[in-house]
């Protein structure tokens, strides 16, 4: 194979064996700990930290990871989606899988997804297939520790066939309802998957009702489970373990006076964003729960991690006249704490909007979210399948939010949309690209900061 050879085969099982029957979803796990067993389940050769949540999942585990590495830690990071390169799915200390290197591994690995197609159980998916090659790379390659981001879901997720040392779950918000139902105890639920009887787990301040199902699942399988206090970013971490019932253990304070002015007030979050104060928070009680477990994490190493971490696509801000501020978000909770952080850091600016949506996605919550941001809209679509493309009827469902005099036009090329709204923006202004993952991929492309890109 080649190296686009080998992206053809993994992209080959998107969606599962041509012509079969969606499975149900516990399939996934019985294909995966299939392919796992046979590469050697090398999933028990190092430690493992799994995040899950509907929001901040890649940021938490950005800023875990550089906590890790800063310890001196040698890391392995799975996440997804990518912004420009499959590869960026496999880091080993934030250094992606080479070319060769995935090339190598797919060749390998054919066999095996090869003879499970024609086995009793079929062909895992490309998400499967692309997990148990991050673990096996990971393995060989001595990692101390795995940060592994859930796809979709996490009950059901290929990260949930792993017992971590710890589970991570960030702020849960709707999304994939399809796939995860219709209410925010629904889709806690699924997320709650992650966690395992015995194990910690963490979670960010989360709404009431997502709050009580991760509760009652931690109490269900006995997992100690802390809270991120919700509070101003100035105050101390405090995780609370709530273990309902018989599990019942008092709170512990993990951050004092001291640590909490080093930690929140000297060093602040490498990544910009009201957001980013969570998922920082959220990765700082991570590493104090890892500290407990024996992971040698000092309090200079969590600062330090803090401080430079990296997370492009996220709240990425461009320097320019005018600037240009890249985020994915992609539901309307990440859509309303984007218009919040656009307000704090670039106040009284008007702002030209570049939005692109992929079709699955809650328009319904994510227009309203984000139209009392728009001075000026440019609608656009990226080049994945799942790219929304009826952008006329994009057009009608925002024209009744913003003001009359608002100018929206249509440009499908994402690079020709960014291209419009700077001919749009005065020096003064702000553009901001938002709506899709795969938009703000584009848009670092045409800007040049993509590198390698498959």
């Amino acid at each position: 194979m080649d190296y686009q050879q080998a992206l053809d085969y993994l992209y080959s099982f998107i969606g599962g064996q041509q012509g079969a029957q969606r499975p149900p979803p516990m399939f996934n796990l019985v294909r995966t700990r299939a392919l796992l067993a046979a590469l050697g389940n090398p999933q028990h050769a190092m430690p493992s930290v799994i995040v899950a949540g509907t929001k901040g999942k890649g940021s938490t585990a950005a800023f875990l990871e550089a906590i890790a590495r800063a310890a001196g830690l040698r890391t392995g990071l799975w996440t997804s989606p990518h912004l420009h390169t499959y590869r960026e799915r496999i880091q080993v200390n934030r250094q992606p899988i080479t070319r060769d290197e995935l090339v190598q591994a797919v060749e390998s690995i054919r066999p095996i997804v090869e003879s499970m197609a024609n086995g009793p159980i079929g062909a895992p998916v490309t998400f499967a297939i692309g997990f148990g090659l991050a673990l096996r790379y990971f393995a060989e390659r001595n990692v101390d520790l795995a940060i592994l981001e859930v796809g979709v879901g996490g009950r059901f997720d290929s990260a949930a066939v792993v017992t971590p040392i710890l589970s991570v779950v960030t702020p849960i918000s709707y999304d994939h309802m399809d796939l995860l139902g219709d209410t925010l105890a629904q889709i806690a639920w699924e997320k709650a998957g992650i966690m395992k009887p015995g194990t910690p787990a963490i979670s960010a301040p989360q709404h009431p009702e997502a709050l009580g199902a991760l509760i009652r699942c931690a109490a269900e399988i006995g997992a100690p489970l802390y809270v991120v206090q919700d509070a101003a970013p100035e105050s101390a971490v405090v995780c609370e373990p709530f273990l309902p019932g018989p599990w019942r253990i008092p709170a512990e304070r993990y951050l004092e006076v001291e640590p909490q002015q080093r930690f929140q007030r000297d060093i602040m979050p490498s990544l910009p964003g009201i957001f980013q104060v969570v998922n920082a928070r959220l990765a700082t009680g991570a590493a104090l729960l890892l500290r407990d477990a024996g992971l040698p994490i000092t309090d200079a190493a969590i600062a330090a991690g803090l401080a430079s971490a990296r997370w492009p696509g996220r709240m990425e801000i461009i320097d320019g006249s005018p600037p240009i501020v890249l985020d994915g978000a992609h539901n309307g909770e990440s859509i309303q704490q984007l218009v919040v952080s656009l307000n704090r850091i670039f106040p009284g600016r008007r702002c030209v909007i570049v939005f692109g949506a992929s079709r699955d996605k809650d328009l319904a919550r994510m227009i309203p979210a984000l139209a009392p941001a728009i001075d000026a809209l440019v609608l656009t679509a990226s080049r994945h399948p799942r790219a929304l493309v009826a952008l006329h009827e994009l057009r009608q469902q925002f024209a009744p939010l913003v003001r009359s005099d608002t100018p929206i036009d249509i440009v499908i090329d994402p690079a020709e949309a960014l291209a419009r709204a700077q001919d749009l923006a005065a020096p003064n202004d702000l553009i901001c690209v938002t709506g899709s993952l795969f938009v703000v991929a584009a848009a670092r492309e045409a800007l040049g900061l993509a590198g390698e890109r498959d």
